[in-house]
């Protein structure tokens, strides 16, 4: 039997964006349920962020950090976004990070907080806690979230669609009402069943899609989930061409992808091939190794392609102190010596890794979607601040900054909200009667990151968005069909959503012939 839950506010995804959403209204009195397809709640992009978060430096002010966002974006920023990020970040970061939750930021001797300096800020803003700055901040608020009372924490709780009445209500007068979001359809890993999770206001803060690309620095979870859902309930969504590319994740063949943070070239290593010679003055002089990260990935991919190497290197123990790496760097440190690698005495090989999601949702100044009572915060949004390309330490901000915007709007509009009718929204019907084949999973899932990886990477070519686009039309319709006549599990619903996510990728990619920032067209 399926069953139903009800609840003021449905937040789908538990990192920085949906952790503030629900914080902000469980402390104003609203109870909320968040739910995420992880076992452990901390799994998120968020987790993984290493470099820090923008605050506030010396001689700084609201409208020199915009301009940096403004120049990184390659003149496709939003103005109003990133001058609401520019003016409300610090005060985010003071009231909800340093205060409410107490993340423990780098401090210097006279206990000032310690600030960095990253690629293409023009001065040192950027706080961190050592080199896992997104670990420290989700552990924070996840602790206050989860003991708070107004909230209800599912953990393996995967999201399976978004309810809207125009497609699932029994009403079918309901499809000439404007086009709203009453909940989703929700599967319980561990009893294999779906349940209809009934809100007055749904909230999609489910990350990123790195996980449709061959290499990432994504966990598994980022495989395009709620934007493949916000696809399938007709929701606008705007720059999904936009997939940055972080220009040093570390390589070792048959290993796991892991993010060298940009506060290591903020430090003042540099990029270096084979025999130790920097090579970034050749494709930025000015900026050099902290040149914007399209840059500095395209030069890198450039260097592996002239040179036929697999990798590039990262050279810090001739610029930075060891002293410093090991105080700095700790958790880059350690995860590099389980590969045979001394940061402080070797050579780093790295190749740049699907990173981030520039595009996303369209959402206004609040995270309202196009959808009724539907909102979208953090990577899987899209307010306009990264443009074409996301400035370092811009997304952690974003997600604080939007993740609280879109509770207080909530916060506005729940008195005139109700629940729409549970008798309505019929309960799943499930006509998959064969078993899930992992092989099948896994080789179409392959397919997906080989196609996005090979045609829609870090250069792409009209013929190469051709083939993409062929062969995931293709794709999409044998897994369509896989899906229809198999259970449904969690590794089902994510290949699922990663083929229709790439295809929304790779339809935007060869939409924009215009080479801009992070999208680029040979």
């Amino acid at each position: 039997m399926n069953d139903f839950l009800t609840t003021d506010v449905l937040i789908i995804g538990c990192g920085i964006a949906g952790c503030t959403a629900a914080l902000t209204l469980a402390d104003a009195g609203v109870p909320v349920t968040v739910i995420t397809r992880a076992r452990r709640p901390e799994e998120s992009n968020t987790y993984y962020a290493q470099g820090g978060i923008i605050y506030q430096g010396f001689q700084d002010s609201p409208d020199l950090l915009a301009e940096d966002i403004l120049r990184a974006g390659a003149g496709h920023c939003n103005p109003r976004a990133v001058q609401i990020l520019a003016q409300e970040g610090a005060g985010a970061v003071r009231r909800i990070l340093l205060e409410r939750v107490g993340v423990q930021f780098d401090q210097e001797a006279d206990g000032a907080l310690s600030l960095a300096l990253e690629g293409g800020h023009s001065l040192p803003r950027i706080i961190h806690a050592t080199d896992a700055t997104g670990k420290a901040i989700e552990l924070a608020l996840l602790h206050a979230v989860d003991r708070h009372p107004n909230v209800t924490l599912l953990t393996g709780h995967t999201a399976v669609d978004l309810l809207t009445p125009s497609h699932h209500g029994l009403n079918r007068l309901a499809v000439y009402e404007p086009r709203s979001c009453v909940g989703a359809y929700v599967l319980n890993q561990e009893q294999g069943r779906i349940l209809r999770i009934l809100a007055k206001k749904t909230v999609l803060a489910s990350g990123g899609l790195g996980q449709i690309f061959l290499r990432t620095t994504n966990p598994p979870g980022a495989r395009g989930d709620g934007l493949a859902m916000a696809y399938r309930a007709g929701v606008r969504i705007i720059n999904a061409e936009f997939v940055q590319f972080h220009p040093t994740a570390f390589y070792r063949q048959n290993a796991a992808r892991f993010l060298i943070s940009e506060a290591v070239r903020g430090a003042g290593a540099r990029l270096v091939d084979g025999q130790g010679r920097p090579f970034m003055e050749k494709y930025d002089p000015a900026w050099k190794d902290l040149a914007p990260r399209d840059v500095v990935a395209r030069s890198i991919h450039r260097e592996m392609l002239e040179n036929d190497v697999p990798n590039v290197f990262l050279d810090l123990r001739s610029y930075i102190p060891r002293e410093e790496i090991l105080a700095h760097f700790p958790t880059i440190h350690a995860r590099c010596l389980e590969y045979g690698v001394d940061i402080t005495r070797d050579l780093v090989p790295v190749v740049p890794a699907a990173h981030y999601f520039c595009g996303g949702i369209w959402v206004d100044e609040w995270g309202l979607t196009t959808c009724r009572h539907l909102y979208a915060v953090g990577e899987v949004a899209c307010t306009g601040v990264h443009g074409a390309n996301r400035l370092a330490s811009t997304s952690l901000l974003e997600g604080l900054v939007w993740g609280e915007r879109a509770a207080r709007h909530i916060l506005g509009e729940l008195p005139g909200s109700r629940l729409h009718d549970p008798a309505d929204i019929p309960p799943w019907r499930d006509d998959g009667t064969e078993p899930a084949d992992p092989a099948l999973i896994s080789q179409d899932m392959s397919a997906i990151k080989h196609i996005m990886w090979n045609y829609v990477g870090l250069v792409r070519t009209t013929p190469r968005l051709a083939r993409a686009l062929r062969d995931l039309r293709q794709l999409d319709i044998e897994i369509e069909q896989f899906y229809r006549t198999s259970r449904i599990n969690d590794a089902l619903i994510g290949l699922r959503n990663a083929v229709r996510a790439a295809l929304v990728v790779a339809t935007a990619a060869w939409q924009n012939r215009r080479s801009m920032g992070c999208h680029y067209r040979e």
